[in-house]
């Protein structure tokens, strides 16, 4: 009776993590908790395979079976941990996919962060700082930072789109202000971010 999985993917980044509560924050019911209620929604999502559910989990298809029947409701961590990112990850895709859209459309997100920000503008800098910020970022920035985030871009990857949507809206004040002016976004100690 195999009960692990392979060691699990990278732990998202301070950024993925980020976006991936907010999107969390938006779920109008709870999430399944109890290994068999995760591992019931999975296999319904899954389409009824335990073909399909065992190597998504990377477990053998008569361990997903111990959970479905309740022979099995206490799992290794990994197994605990690839059940919680799974189920969240196809938790209520509907209510995401709207929040998405409104983002990207229309409201934008809300960025907080306490991070060192250095700063470039035309051929001086600064050295850099920590420094606290909240500031709202555009639809159009929001549209860029979730269409990545959906493609599976790295942290490494969304990081310049975050500095990007920081500068303009907090910086720039919209881009009326210090128009050449570049913000470094680096050694992020803290990041929320709401839609």
């Amino acid at each position: 009776m195999d009960d692990t999985i392979p060691p699990s993917a990278p732990r998202p980044g301070k950024i993925r993590a980020a976006l991936e509560r907010a999107e969390r924050a938006l779920f109008t019911r709870p999430a399944p908790k109890s290994a068999r209620a995760q591992m019931k929604f999975l296999h319904t999502r899954a389409k009824g395979s335990t073909k399909v559910l065992a190597e998504r989990l990377g477990v053998s298809r008569s361990t997903v079976h111990r959970y479905l029947t309740g022979a099995s409701t206490k799992p290794h961590k990994r197994l605990q941990e690839a059940l919680t990112q799974e189920t969240e990850e196809l938790w209520q895709p509907q209510v995401r996919a709207q929040a998405r859209q409104r983002a990207a459309t229309s409201g934008g997100l809300v960025i907080t962060c306490r991070a060192t920000f250095g700063f470039t503008a035309n051929g001086t800098s600064d050295d850099g700082r920590v420094r606290d910020i909240i500031t709202a970022v555009s639809p159009s920035h929001a549209a860029r930072i979730l269409e990545a985030k959906e493609r599976g871009a790295t942290d490494d990857e969304l990081q310049p789109l975050l500095a990007e949507a920081i500068t303009e809206s907090y910086f720039r004040e919209g881009g009326t202000v210090r128009a050449g002016l570049r913000a470094d976004f680096r050694d992020v100690e803290h990041l929320q971010i709401d839609f």
